[in-house]
């Protein structure tokens, strides 16, 4: 690798000067680029957990007619399933191009804005689907371009907000999924109705509240610090190896296991309602439920990721936080019910919105290596998303298996513990 990798960068129109591509970031980010990020991660989730929520299964559900409640919940798994399988090759592969890209944008935003405009126009394709098979490839499609724009978005923490910052504006990643949810959910039930409406209106969103972060400075990687190119040595860098670096393997561990048993425990909630508690008003308690998780999860991963910024201890809050998901999936499986269904997601926005917070301040802590954290951060979002695509198909099959959700909610409990005892290995970070 040639080249200083402390160079500085600076913008035009008297805008700060932006750190190295390589140099650890030292300068707070102000709050004009938390907003920004903030915005993006509104669209984004938005756009993604909307239709996971409601517009995917009801899609799918009007699709099959099916006698058999399950089988619609299967389809949905399945489809889900393919689509994070997909992702744990773009995840890396995204982060890993992204951090040889030599545009004069940048290294990050050639990507945001190549995501962002296939995530979008999958979803309007999405809004014409009548077909079984036509949902599946175009959700596949925009599961890809999520993939691509979130794997560059989250690499931007790395290289521009400084370490006692990180547990802040990693805030800003996951209280935006809370308010992101219920205000796609509301919107798609109350204005843009129906499956074409509420898909565009998603796309709409979507591209407006990432073209703020999108106009921001990036530091730009010159051709001569960028490493030689080539499929072999991308493909070889994907391998990290545990030993080597165990921190970083444990962490990652720890958020495939949280994350699995966070998406066993939402992921199929419409269908919980809909036909355990066969509730009539189900979509309308979605929104509910959904609006008492948004609000802790908020709280959570603003007010604690400040905090652990401030104490400069990030296992404990995860360990808890993990914790106090296990308890949330727990009460779901052994009392059933609308109003334990609400304590429930209150306790699960409280840990789920620490955990994201804080935990994506703790995957910064342990990357290999600065000039390759996009690839690096690629992989930790697999351990993210591909759990939330995949736990669908698998939770289907253990309701169609046992014909009930206890099952699926204690295997929630059981992955959110483990994630936290596999967290308590970090050695590198406090």
């Amino acid at each position: 690798m040639s080249g200083d990798p402390t160079t500085t960068a600076t913008s035009g129109g008297g805008a700060p000067a932006l750190p190295g591509v390589f140099a650890e970031p030292t300068q707070r980010v102000p709050g004009r680029w938390i907003a920004a990020f903030g915005s993006a991660w509104l669209g984004i989730w938005m756009a993604q957990l909307t239709p996971v929520q409601m517009l995917l299964p009801l899609q799918i559900d009007a699709q099959l007619k099916p006698a058999q409640w399950t089988d619609s919940v299967v389809a949905f798994g399945v489809i889900s399933g393919i689509a994070g399988l997909i992702a744990m090759l773009a995840f890396p592969l995204t982060g890993a191009l992204s951090d040889r890209t030599t545009s004069r944008f940048g290294r990050r935003r050639p990507w945001i804005a190549a995501g962002t405009a296939m995530f979008a126009a999958a979803l309007v394709a999405l809004g014409f689907q009548s077909q079984l098979v036509g949902i599946a490839i175009c959700w596949i499609v925009a599961s890809t371009g999520f993939c691509v724009l979130t794997a560059a978005l989250t690499a931007t923490i790395s290289d521009q907000v400084p370490v006692n910052q990180r547990g802040y504006v990693s805030g800003w990643m996951s209280a935006p999924q809370a308010v992101g949810t219920i205000l796609g959910l509301v919107l798609v039930l109350t204005v843009f109705t129906g499956q074409l409406l509420g898909y565009l209106s998603m796309a709409v969103l979507l591209v407006l509240l990432m073209i703020p972060f999108l106009l921001k400075p990036e530091a730009v990687l010159l051709p001569t610090q960028r490493e030689p190119l080539s499929t072999r040595g991308i493909l070889a860098s994907l391998w990290i190896s545990p030993r080597r670096y165990p921190d970083f393997g444990w962490t990652l561990l720890s958020r495939i296991l949280v994350n699995f048993g966070n998406a066993f425990g939402t992921s199929l909630l419409l269908y919980f309602l809909m036909f355990q508690l066969k509730d009539a008003n189900a979509e309308e308690n979605l929104i509910l439920l959904t609006l008492i998780y948004m609000v802790f999860v908020v709280l959570a991963s603003l007010v604690l990721g400040r905090l652990s910024d401030r104490l400069g201890r990030r296992k404990s809050f995860v360990f808890m936080s993990s914790s106090a998901q296990a308890v949330a999936a727990l009460m779901l499986a052994f009392f059933p019910s609308l109003p334990v269904a609400m304590v429930a997601a209150g306790l699960l926005g409280l840990g789920y919105g620490c955990f994201l917070s804080v935990d994506q301040a703790l995957a910064t802590q342990v990357l290999p290596d600065p000039a390759s954290r996009g690839k690096d951060l690629g992989i930790m979002n697999i351990a993210t998303t591909v759990p939330q695509a995949i736990a669908p198909m698998l939770g289907a099959a253990t309701v169609a298996m046992l014909g009930s959700f206890q099952g699926l909610f204690l295997m929630s409990a059981v992955f959110a513990f483990a994630g936290a005892l596999a967290v308590s290995r970090v050695k590198g970070v406090r």
